[in-house]
Parts: C-alpha cells; structure tokens; sequence
C-alpha cells in the first residue's frame, strides 16, 4: 500500500511541495497554489451531502479546475426506498456523463452498513463504471466491494489487515494537516505495512 495525505483543498500547498502525490477534500473552493505545485492528486473527496442536483453542481464545481484527479470520491448511503433509489440514480447519472471523457471515476465511499446494498442496486442497473472507496473510520462489508475497491481511507493507528489479505496495494489517504507530523506517520505506515503482490483470498 502507498500512504499519502489527505488535505485540505483549501490548504497552502507549498509545505507540502516534497510529496509527490496526495488526496483532497473539496472544502467549496481551491487554494490556486494547487494549480501549480506540480503535486499529483490522485483522489478529490467531496463532502457528504443529498444525492441531488446540488451533488451533481459541487462535482463540477470541484472537477472544473481540473487537477487531474484519477477519482471523484463520493459519499453514499444504501437507499432506503423505491424513491431514494430513483433519487440517487437520477444524480448518478450526470456525473457519469460529466465525467464522460475523462479520466477520472467515480468512487462511492459507503456509509456504515451500506456497501453491500449499494453493491446491489449497481448490480441490477448494470452500472459498471463505478466502484468503491474503503473507510476504515465506517468499516463495513470490505468483501462486497473488494473487486471494485479503487482507493481507501484510514487512519495512522488503523488495521489494515483485511485491505493486506485481499493483496490491496495501492493508495490509501490518510488526514493530515502538519507536514513533519505527517512524514513521520507515513513511513511509520510504510514500514509496519510492506507491500502485499499477492492476495490470500481472490475477490
């Protein structure tokens, strides 16, 4: 696994000129400091709020600088209802054709207890271009979402276990608002977690 922080969009990116890679959470604007640190972004995390057109205006808003995010990180609950559904495959649907042409995906990053639902009501619509952002904070059904699991989310004292046994080797954020502090808990994290080339179980 690679360990990167997770900052704030808002946040001067000059002390953290060093990486060569991080995460963002879209706080409603952009420091324009990203647009020329020449740091890659390898996520953009949106905050949580109503599957809507609201939803579907803060992602554009956050893709229209265009940082070259490899994945739009989306918030989800299960639909609780015929309606909810309805909902949130109505604002799924722009997304997924604002993103059209580019290289970013969409990553749902379930709520506690609703991956699995989530995983179904894709299932039925044949949605295949979305996957899965693992949180540990949430925890929840790694397995339901583990053949679709394109980023994941932790903790410097998270165990990381179940992501080491599906052989899951690529990027994990983990929040950060100090550049020392970070740098130290990121090769603590490299060191006790070494890359897994192969998963114990197959998804």
């Amino acid at each position: 696994m690679r360990f990167l922080p997770l900052l704030s969009s808002t946040q001067n990116p000059d002390p953290w000129i060093s990486c060569s890679a991080v995460e963002l959470t879209w706080d409603s604007e952009l420091h324009p400091g990203w647009l020329r640190s020449g740091i890659a972004i390898h996520a953009l995390h949106l905050p949580s709020q109503p599957w809507s057109e609201g939803l579907v205006i803060t992602a554009i808003e956050a893709l229209r600088p265009r940082l070259g995010a490899d994945f739009l990180v989306i918030p989800a609950e299960a639909p609780r209802d015929r309606t909810a559904t309805f909902q949130f495959l109505g604002a799924l649907e722009p997304l997924l054709e604002a993103l059209a042409g580019r290289s970013v995906k969409i990553a749902l990053r379930p709520s506690a207890g609703s991956a699995a639902a989530l995983v179904k009501v894709l299932k039925e619509v044949r949605c295949d271009a979305v996957g899965y952002c693992w949180d540990q904070s949430v925890g929840g059904d790694l397995d339901a979402i583990s053949d679709r699991l394109f980023c994941a989310v932790g903790s410097p004292d998270a165990d990381y276990a179940a992501l080491q046994r599906l052989g899951y080797r690529w990027n994990v954020g983990i929040p950060a608002t100090d550049p020392t502090e970070a740098s130290q808990t990121i090769a603590h994290l490299e060191a006790t977690h070494p890359m897994i080339y192969f998963p114990q179980v197959t998804p």
